[in-house]
């Protein structure tokens, strides 16, 4: 009981100082109901569409037209501009006004009559990485269309069955199935994992501003007090309301995603939810495990926001780390998100086993014992208050 009553002084005291200081509050809840409102909206969605091209027509025919018409007609193209100027359309795509431009050459339903194999050119500016990408996606596939309805065309009237025409301008078709994510919403793989390392950003820096602020306001010895000299109980007392406050974060906005947004949840959102809060726990230990190997506010928070921006490339979710070099490789296992993500394709997209995320989850589990490796180096600092204010 005596113990109890340590961490419960020292949790008053926190709780005092939170809602003295608004920077915890807007730095946690505001920051995260800003970053969901504003992905959930970027990308409502789910992929471009309407992105805008240009079409140089040298022909003025009537197929040259009717392909214009059909790229018009498509979901992710808007023809905003349709000239006979290549000079005023490469204006328009450095002004930033369209992301593509296909060129349709001159006699070019000559040449395709005459079976002469005209040429189409594209540009696509890859300033705009997902524009441009976009852009020219939608122009490559309009036109292989269009080169299908013609051989088509020209193939019925030699008299030939529609099945024998189709084997002929297809010979292989492509079932696809994408598995969790048929609908190809860019946001069910970015925003789910985006927003949780929003989250493990925002609790790395808090933890380490909210120790570093007491050595360098030198009121660590007050928070020691308060706990008796226990240096365990003035942690625990300390960290159990910003645990509560991210924890309450994490499962929030897991069920806007998973519920609300009507993101898709194969396995379990119980084991999904479990793991966002090891998640929180694990960034709690590495903002500790920072503030301990450095117990000058400054440098903690240098390090920790440069560490917890990286840990949104080595995650894997932008970019496969099965492809990164072998030394990146192995730091990606030293970040937290990296985990939590395996855990979320393993329950989220894929609905597989528990078995599979059961790795990731004692990982997690390992950087809990980060904040016990500096704890007298820490314990030390919070005493004898002996490193640099600045």
């Amino acid at each position: 009981m005596k113990y109890f009553s340590k961490i419960h002084n020292v949790l008053k005291r926190e709780l005092r100082q939170m809602f003295c200081r608004p920077l915890y509050l807007f730095a946690s809840i505001g920051v995260m109901a800003l970053s969901t409102f504003f992905f959930l909206t970027l990308m409502s969605k789910g992929a471009a569409q309407q992105m805008p091209v240009a079409v140089v027509d040298h022909d003025q025919t009537s197929i040259s037209r009717r392909l214009t018409h059909e790229l018009a007609a498509t979901q992710a193209a808007d023809v905003m501009l349709i000239t006979s100027s290549f000079s005023e359309a490469r204006e328009a795509m450095q002004q930033g006004q369209v992301y593509g431009i296909i060129v349709i050459p001159e006699k070019f339903y000559a040449d395709l009559v005459a079976m002469h194999r005209p040429q189409l050119d594209f540009y696509v500016t890859n300033a705009y990485t997902v524009g441009g990408n976009t852009a020219y996606k939608q122009l490559l596939t309009m036109v292989n269309l269009t080169s299908g309805a013609f051989q088509r065309e020209v193939l019925r009237k030699k008299g030939m069955p529609d099945y024998v025409i189709m084997n002929r301008i297809q010979p292989v078709s492509i079932d696809a199935h994408m598995i969790g994510n048929p609908w190809s919403n860019y946001s069910i793989y970015l925003t789910s994992v985006i927003l949780p390392g929003i989250l493990g950003l925002i609790v790395l820096m808090l933890t380490i501003f909210a120790i570093g602020y007491e050595l360098k306001t030198q009121t660590s010895r007050e928070w020691l007090d308060a706990a008796g000299g226990n240096y365990t109980a003035a942690m625990i007392g300390k960290l159990i309301p910003y645990t509560i406050l991210f924890v309450v974060l994490g499962i929030g906005c897991s069920l806007i995603l998973f519920q609300f947004a009507g993101f898709p949840v194969k396995g379990s959102l119980p084991r999904l939810m479990g793991a966002m809060v090891l998640f929180v726990m694990a960034m709690e230990s590495m903002g500790i495990f920072l503030i301990g190997c450095l117990p000058t506010l400054r440098d903690a928070i240098s390090i920790g926001a440069l560490y917890g921006m990286l840990g949104f490339s080595l995650s894997g979710f932008t970019y496969p780390v099965m492809n990164m070099l072998p030394a990146v490789q192995a730091l990606s296992y030293l970040v937290p998100l990296r985990h939590y993500y395996l855990i979320y394709v393993n329950e989220a997209l894929m609905g597989a086993p528990v078995q599979n995320s059961l790795v990731p989850a004692a990982s997690l589990c390992a950087f809990m014992f980060l904040a016990m490796t500096t704890g007298m180096r820490l314990r030390g600092a919070l005493i004898h208050q002996n490193y640099p204010l600045k």
